[in-house]
């Protein structure tokens, strides 16, 4: 995890634009670096640095003897850079991951070194030789990346939002800050004058495509049967190859687990492949909630099952009350549900920076939308609407739950990875036939439960368990901290004010005073920024008007809950 930002053409001194560099220092605590491009002297990186791999080199932007002419800064892991490494034999002057990207794209150019990476990353290549800028973000966009443009070609870039908002330029016009899609690249001309031109903007991977550095990849090509046996075989195969390869760390390893059915898998499957790889230490997890949610006694149910170190912090709606302004300052979004869940989410990765040495945290994001999680599902009219939906949820999860899960971790300095949203297991279980991946007998998840059923990985009551948000789950049936939280806010918006909503705020008006309240937070920090988000996070197939499973006729609490 670090905190990315560059400058390519700027009108002002640079001197004076780099202040706006600090606003995202919470990415990378250990070192900070700010650099002058040789020959454009208005061109500059800066960098905050987490350091995860290589202590002694890894400070960016990454530049080496071999390419003087490239220079590199990147946020995220290159998880197959050895294996590509050996397989194309290249020879490497550092140890960091990151470094694989140079000489890729030395042999390959842009197209396949971005499509050659098993990892997340959001990148800045800069190759002064040819006069070329280049920026792309993984297949889900795990990592972030924003950037602006000018009408006369000044770039700037950065890993979040905040970084860019005060950045002044001499364009007449104002240029909008955008976030550079995921599973894409951008390619830019540099000019002399250091300003840039842009000249081609393609995708490099979609989530439905085996990616192109399966052929290279540990868990060899697996057989295409659609036989039940044979399918729960290769998921749990690709699962755990998901999670080890993910154990690239030289910093301490933890988990956040909520007990549900997602992070108990990703919790269990980590404690197994740490003794396996013999780690110097105890896998410590995470949960927070009141004393009697649901989240919490299933968490601990989970921990005493796998053995991990359980860490439990108690959550109060008092508290996450006077959390979301600052949450919401580092999400950079109002949409309902992302807040709602971030607030938990933001306070316990303060306590694992503040209580614990675990950096290097593993999350269960991403299930929910590849294995067809959400309750709404059990109401899709056909398995291809619901197979469409899916594929429609993990292209918008850089907007939601990815977003949630980046910026509430890299508040706190935490490196989060996500081994559901895998580029292998995700485009083999999207692989699979429609109806094999839809709600079975009354349970969503069907399919990844079964999987693992059996196998005493994790109790049989969780690998059951039915969804629960985490927002909801975090606290008791009787009452959830969405309701606390409505309950809350409705004296802080008048009805006068609701009632106007659709003429003060015509993008997105919201639809409730929780809604409002966010609203005018969010439009406070960021004034005029409000497309920042394309739409609400709402369930489909279902007349709701709130984004909470509890909300759904579906939903029926657990009986032991």
């Amino acid at each position: 995890m670090c905190g990315i930002w560059a400058l390519f053409g700027s009108d002002e001194c640079l001197s004076v634009q780099c202040t706006s560099a600090m606003r995202i220092a919470h990415r990378g605590p250990d070192a900070f670096r700010f650099e002058n491009v040789n020959g454009f002297t208005n061109c500059c990186f800066g960098f905050h640095r987490l350091a995860v791999v290589d202590q002694l080199y890894g400070m960016q932007p990454l530049r080496i003897k071999k390419f003087p002419f490239l220079w590199l800064c990147y946020n995220g892991e290159i998880y197959n850079h050895h294996t590509l490494r050996k397989q194309f034999d290249f020879d490497h002057q550092t140890k960091v991951d990151g470094e694989i990207l140079l000489h890729l794209y030395d042999r390959f150019g842009i197209q396949k070194m971005a499509s050659l990476l098993d990892g997340v990353f959001a990148f800045v290549l800069l190759d002064t030789a040819n006069r070329k800028v280049f920026l792309g973000r993984d297949t889900y966009g795990v990592r972030p990346l924003f950037k602006f443009i000018t009408d006369d070609g000044f770039l700037a870039v950065c890993s979040e939002a905040k970084g860019l908002t005060d950045i002044t330029h001499a364009a007449e016009s104002p240029a909008n800050i955008v976030a550079l899609l995921p599973g894409h690249f951008e390619a830019f001309d540099l000019k002399p004058n250091g300003k840039v031109q842009p000249v081609q903007m393609e995708p490099f991977h979609c989530c439905t495509e085996e990616p192109a550095h399966a052929v290279y990849d540990a868990v060899e090509m697996l057989p295409a049967s659609c036989e039940d046996e044979a399918v729960r075989s290769n998921v749990r195969a690709l699962f755990e190859s998901a999670v080890r390869k993910r154990l690239m760390a030289q910093r301490r390893i933890g988990c956040l687990l909520s007990g549900g059915l997602d992070s108990s898998l990703v919790a269990a499957t980590l404690v197994k492949l740490a003794k396996e790889e013999k780690l110097p230490y105890p896998i410590q997890t995470f949960a927070i909630g009141s004393e009697d949610s649901p989240d919490v006694l299933a968490a601990r149910k989970v921990a005493a099952h796998i053995g991990s170190e359980h860490h439990e912090v108690n959550f109060t709606a008092e508290e996450g009350i006077q959390a979301v302004e600052e949450v919401i300052y580092h999400l950079e979004t109002y949409d309902i549900t992302t807040i709602r869940a971030s607030v938990g989410m933001y306070l316990i990765s303060k306590y694992i920076k503040e209580k614990s040495d675990s950096v290097v945290i593993f999350s269960g994001e991403g299930s929910d939308e590849l294995t067809q999680g959400y309750l709404y599902f059990h109401k899709a009219p056909t398995p291809k609407a619901a197979a469409e939906d899916s594929v429609r949820l993990l292209k918008e999860l850089y907007l939601f739950d990815v977003l949630r899960a980046d910026r509430t971790t890299a508040a706190h300095g935490l490196e989060l990875r996500v081994p559901f949203l895998d580029h292998r297991f995700t485009a083999y279980y999207l692989s699979l036939p429609e109806e094999m991946r839809t709600p079975k007998h009354g349970v969503e998840k069907h399919l990844l439960r079964d999987s693992f059923k059996d196998l005493n990985l994790i109790p049989d009551e969780i690998l059951w368990r039915r969804k629960e948000a985490f927002s909801d789950g975090m606290m008791s049936v009787k009452k959830s901290w969405y309701v606390c939280l409505q309950e809350h806010l409705e004296s802080m918006v008048n009805d006068d004010q609701m009632e106007k909503a659709h003429q003060t705020f015509p993008h997105n008006p919201p639809p409730s005073k929780e809604a409002y309240y966010f609203r005018q937070v969010f439009e406070k920090r960021y004034p005029g920024q409000a497309e920042w988000l394309s739409h609400y996070w709402m369930p489909r197939w279902a007349d709701a008007s709130d984004p909470s499973a509890r909300t759904l006729a579906l939903y029926t609490p657990d009986k032991d809950q």
